[in-house]
């Protein structure tokens, strides 16, 4: 088998005209890799872009320098590893015939992101006496437009070590490596040769069952090297990340669900990049709509928006590490402070829920600092459940597998009853037919949706008690319900319009055009037209045929046409 296909798919089933062109593979993967360095005059630094097209802005540039270094009060000797999240600078545009193959396909919270990139970084700082100020400074850092936490980590952990050692020649051979990958298609499972290793990875797909069995290891005994299998491309380790807010796991869930602002203030950039990505996930399959930065510094160019005191706090998750935005961050509702994880006997330290007026610039303790009183219970079964795994040494895997299936279940009893009303909404498929527009989609009304839960609630599926009534009205007028709602709407309609052509590839165009004028067909040649040519751009799911038969109908009748006005509806066309 060759290494660089994806088990027997096709190497560029990407679905783009433009796989072959230079660098098409790669982009599909990573927007560019960039080397930032600490300089004596300058301080942080880009050294290297590659591939040495890609063109960065200036304010992207400084924003990547700044990103890819701890900050001073982190203190990190040796390696680190951590994320981030950079907004892109207006006007820059991706390729978005390849972005929409994917987004079509791909769950919504995997989604190629639009208007941000996601940064993941491995520094160093090592003691080097050749060095002025006594200390080798570098990162490395992809950047992408996928949120694939965990395979772009695992990438670093292979790449930088010997980067670290060869620097630019070897960054140019990975380069060309993984511009011979086969693109990320949602459902494959993909062989992704680097270094002299084979990462086996499949790619997530709307289609799959959430919380599904894991990944399993293809059988492909002629590869050489033996793939090595990574059982996920971007779950991070929920139980290490939560270990010492357990006790609190639901409020954690409740102020994601409800996209409430809120700070993340940990010891470094991995525990808050961590915590952050940690929390977004938490209320999966659900995408959280937000703006969240795992890890955010006082110079990113959005610091003064998102700090503003003359406006209610944004809806934003931030992940920070300088003690001094504690003073800054002081209006915010939540902040959770993060230390170092203590050990209480043989379980990690809980942290306690404290008032915000216990906030102090210096020596703030660990805690989560709120006046928020949650709308659900908390699931004691559970908390008892890992607490007992921990004591009893249960892997670290084993516990966030029961932590992530919680989490799961919990935030698919909360949106299933939205689901069903959402599908009450649509037009009965009897309503939808050839010679008139599709009928509308009926709007949703909150009131109408609470009367349907005491008969069909979240109740049906779960046993938490509490105030579940509270908790729809509040996310009705959170980012989180408006991105949900928008995204159903745009399915429904899409729907609808497949539906539609469906029905005209089913009727006798033909014989309706018998006893018409030759201004009702020419109207109905426009639509048609119309119709088709958004259906092909919104890469609409069609039954088989139905795109070529209309096409040949629109081919017969214009065809009948005077020759000036087959010249005029063929450059509509």
């Amino acid at each position: 088998m060759d290494p660089f296909d994806g088990s027997g798919s096709p190497p560029h089933a990407a679905g783009s005209a433009d796989s072959r062109a230079p660098w098409s593979r790669f982009a599909s993967w990573l927007e560019c890799v960039c080397v930032v360095t600490f300089d004596l005059e300058l301080g942080q630094a880009i050294e290297l872009v590659f591939p040495p097209h890609v063109k960065l802005t200036e304010k992207e540039k400084t924003s990547i320098c700044f990103l890819s270094f701890p900050d001073s009060y982190s203190g990190c000797l040796g390696d680190t590893q951590f994320s981030f999240r950079l907004r892109q600078s207006v006007g820059r545009r991706a390729s978005m015939r390849q972005d929409d193959t994917y987004n079509r396909d791909a769950p919504v919270a995997l989604q190629r992101e639009t208007s941000h990139f996601c940064g993941y970084v491995y520094f160093r700082q090592v003691k080097d006496a050749s060095v002025k100020r006594g200390y080798f400074q570098k990162s490395l850092v992809l950047l992408s437009r996928l949120p694939y936490t965990h395979l772009f980590q695992s990438l670093l952990h292979i790449i930088a070590p010997e980067f670290f050692e060869k620097l630019e020649p070897c960054l140019e051979t990975v380069c060309n490596e993984i511009d011979q990958w086969p693109a990320p298609v949602p459902g494959l499972t993909l062989n992704l040769p680097l270094m002299g290793v084979v990462l086996q990875v499949r790619i997530p797909s709307k289609t799959d069952k959430p919380g599904g069995s894991p990944v399993r290891q293809l059988d492909d005994q002629n590869l050489l090297p033996a793939p090595t299998l990574l059982p996920t491309v971007y779950e991070l380790d929920l139980f290490r990340c939560f270990q010492s807010m357990l006790v609190h796991l639901q409020m954690l869930w409740e102020l994601t669900l409800l996209g409430e602002p809120l700070v993340v203030m940990a010891p470094s950039p991995t525990v808050s990049s961590e915590t952050v990505l940690a929390l977004v996930s938490c209320i999966g399959p659900l995408k959280f709509c937000g703006d969240f930065r795992p890890y955010f510094t006082i110079h990113d160019s959005e610091f003064r928006e998102y700090t503003t005191k003359t406006q209610a706090p944004p809806n934003v998750l931030l992940g920070v590490t300088n003690p001094f935005f504690i003073k800054t961050f002081q209006s915010w509702p939540h902040i959770i402070r993060l230390g170092e994880i203590r050990m209480a006997g043989d379980l990690p330290k809980q942290v306690k829920v404290k008032k915000l007026s216990k906030l102090k610039v210096l020596d703030t303790k660990p805690g989560i600092y709120t006046s928020y009183k949650t709308f659900l219970h908390k699931d004691k079964i559970l908390i008892k459940r890992l607490l007992k795994g921990f004591q009893r040494k249960r892997p670290s895997e084993v516990q966030s597998a029961i932590l992530r299936r919680h989490l799961l279940e919990l935030t698919q009893s909360f949106i299933i009853p939205l689901e069903r009303y959402m599908a009450s909404l649509m037009p009965l498929q009897r309503s939808v037919t050839p010679w008139k527009t599709p009928p509308q989609i009926r709007p949703f009304s909150q009131d109408e949706f609470m009367s349907t839960l005491e008969h069909s609630g979240p109740q049906l599926t779960s046993g938490l008690k509490g105030d579940w009534t509270g908790l729809y009205r509040k996310f009705f007028r959170s980012p989180n319900f408006d991105g949900w709602f928008r995204q159903r709407h745009k399915e429904m309609t899409q729907k609808l319009e497949s539906l539609h052509l469906e029905v005209l590839c089913d009727a006798d165009l033909i014989g309706w055009t018998q006893d018409k004028s030759e201004v009702e067909i020419v109207d109905l040649v426009l639509k048609l037209r119309e119709k088709l040519n958004k259906a092909l751009r919104q890469q609409l799911q069609l039954k088989d045929g139905v795109v070529d038969k209309l096409e040949a109908f629109l081919g017969d009748i214009v065809g009948t046409f005077p020759e000036d006005l087959q010249c005029t509806l063929t450059t509509t066309h």
